[in-house]
């Protein structure tokens, strides 16, 4: 590997034949040296080579080389690296600010909602975004939190609300307006990732209408996130996707509302913790974070930095 070359969190992944959250881990605890570019997280080949052959970065450096490196490395580990997972524009603003305030360094995961949950469970991830349909209840997200994070004790709190619905092409040439309108083999559906908020949302719509996902047309057909399914109804390749309004509107798609989805984060209550959820209820409840996220259109802020649940 050549000195100069670095990789993505994803590329790295797919080098190791491991899941990205399982490299995240490995930057968190800082096994894995990295540096950010922008709001990326990127690692030296060299790095990764040493790590694959289960060596300290500096075991061959000149004294001097390794010094300057070992002080890089001290100043960047005095910040504790904190995973955001989800996939929501506005967890970069959030990570940015979070950056901002200089006790923290945050990498960002593209996870699904409940592969997110199921990270923290594993403490793998520091902060997980939520919108999941609960459709038992009628609710979002703390059903789904209380089996899953037992036995800990953690805060859930609000980031914002947004319409989430039917993404179809401009005009709406098929005329689709709800659920049941999915069924049908001349409806080219196209679906997201096991795990995903959309995925989750779609299936308990689909139990509650007592729909079988056999009569969705192109229910086996993934995308891994809201903006690939956009882009793909665009293209033509499909007709219909699961989606929110905010992405629906950039790629210049026809938007079907059809329910309003609580957009949450959860942290864990721990000691390690207790400074960062501090200082995230301080970023949230900050009018001009709030401001800033209703610059962008197209969500509800009405109850950014309320506290949805705390454990005792």
């Amino acid at each position: 590997m050549e000195q100069d070359i670095s990789y993505t969190v994803e590329e790295v992944a797919n080098l190791l034949k491991v899941s990205k959250l399982t490299v995240y881990d490995l930057l968190k605890k800082g096994t894995l040296p990295s540096f950010k570019v922008g709001r990326q997280m990127r690692i030296q080949a060299k790095d990764l080579q040493l790590f694959i052959n289960g060596k300290q970065s500096n075991n061959h450096l000149p004294q001097k080389e390794s010094n300057q490196q070992m002080h890089v490395q001290n100043q960047t580990q005095t910040k504790r690296r904190v995973v955001i997972s989800g996939q929501d524009l506005v967890l970069d603003m959030l990570g940015k600010q979070l950056d901002k305030l200089g006790s923290f360094v945050s990498l960002r995961s593209n996870e699904g909602s409940l592969n997110g949950l199921i990270s923290m469970y594993k403490d793998e991830c520091d902060i997980v975004s939520l919108h999941m349909f609960d459709a038992e209840t009628g609710t979002y997200n703390l059903p789904y939190v209380n089996r899953i994070l037992v036995g800990h004790s953690y805060m859930v709190l609000n980031l914002l609300s947004r319409n989430a619905g039917l993404m179809v092409s401009k005009s709406n040439p098929l005329h689709l307006q709800n659920w049941t309108d999915l069924q049908g083999n001349n409806i080219r559906f196209i679906n997201r990732e096991v795990g995903s908020g959309a995925r989750i949302l779609l299936e308990e719509q689909l139990k509650l209408y007592h729909i079988q996902p056999s009569q969705v047309h192109g229910y086996h057909h993934v995308e891994s996130s809201h903006l690939a399914v956009a882009s793909a109804i665009a293209a033509g390749k499909a007709d219909v996707g699961v989606g929110i309004e905010k992405v629906a509107k950039l790629v210049d798609l026809e938007f079907i509302p059809l329910i309003k989805e609580r957009y949450d984060i959860v942290i864990r209550k721990t000691l390690e913790n207790e400074v960062l959820l501090q200082q995230i209820q301080k970023i949230v409840t900050n009018p001009d974070f709030i401001k800033e996220i209703q610059s962008l259109g197209n969500y509800d802020t009405s109850l950014t930095g309320e506290v949805i649940f705390e454990t005792e």
